[in-house]
């Protein structure tokens, strides 16, 4: 069933929103099963979730997300693309929910301040287990910090603490991504109308700004502001 305010999104839907990929999002979020070896046995084990989804899976004929997930797992993914082993990710994110009291940890502003002890933690135990596993540790421990301080906290808004919305162009703030307007998909902010809607109408009307503007009564400026993010999702693709 649908809740009001969470935000809902398909798992394509979030691949496009934070440059993800799909597969990956799915096994994080839903567990997988994978093959090791035991000596020269090959043995299947199975990989819980990183955390519960805002959606049980069988509430939709496929597995749907909410806001939270969605920004939970843009910090995953940058963890990963800096070459941080996912089994590192999930303590630090176990450590961080406990500590922080919070389900989504990740994207409290508890971790942005508090954090970089946790997941040095993270990787000194993982040193423990596999020294393979971190053949990069000197440069891992440097991915926390160049995280932070990177954009991908620049436009998210708190409220107590917890991401309420996020600007995905933090500079221009021009477009919202809010849990709470258009079960969460992006809208330009000053009209509330979805870019996808606007870049849509785009196309259809010949690629006339003016026109679109005319049509959704807003002006040529918002326009402008939803056709380019919409294409620079689709360059990101």
């Amino acid at each position: 069933m649908t809740q009001l305010g969470l935000g809902m999104y398909t798992l394509a839907d979030a691949a496009r929103l934070i440059h993800g990929d799909r597969r990956a999002i799915k096994r994080w979020l839903y567990g997988y099963d994978y093959a090791s070896r035991k000596g020269e046995e090959r043995v299947r084990r199975h990989a819980d979730p990183l955390w519960a989804p805002q959606y049980q899976a069988d509430d939709f004929h496929e597995n749907v997300i909410g806001f939270q997930d969605l920004l939970e797992l843009r910090v995953v993914r940058e963890f990963v693309r800096r070459g941080v082993p996912l089994l590192v990710v999930r303590r630090c994110l176990e450590a961080a929910a406990e500590m922080f009291g919070a389900d989504y940890p990740f994207t409290t502003r508890r971790f942005v301040t508090d954090g970089e002890t946790i997941y040095q933690e993270a990787l000194r135990a993982g040193a423990d287990d596999d020294e393979a596993e971190v053949l990069d540790l000197r440069t891992r421990q440097y991915a926390f910090r160049e995280i932070i301080k990177g954009s991908l906290y620049a436009g998210i808004e708190y409220d107590a603490g917890f991401a309420r919305r996020w600007y995905p162009e933090p500079r221009s703030r021009a477009v919202v991504i809010d849990p709470v307007v258009q079960f969460g998909h992006p809208v330009v902010e000053e009209s509330g109308i979805p870019t996808a809607s606007l870049y849509a109408s785009y196309l259809a009307e010949d690629k006339n700004k003016a026109v679109v503007a005319r049509l959704f009564e807003i002006t040529p400026k918002q326009v402008e502001s939803a056709v380019r993010f919409e294409e620079k999702l689709l360059q990101a693709a």
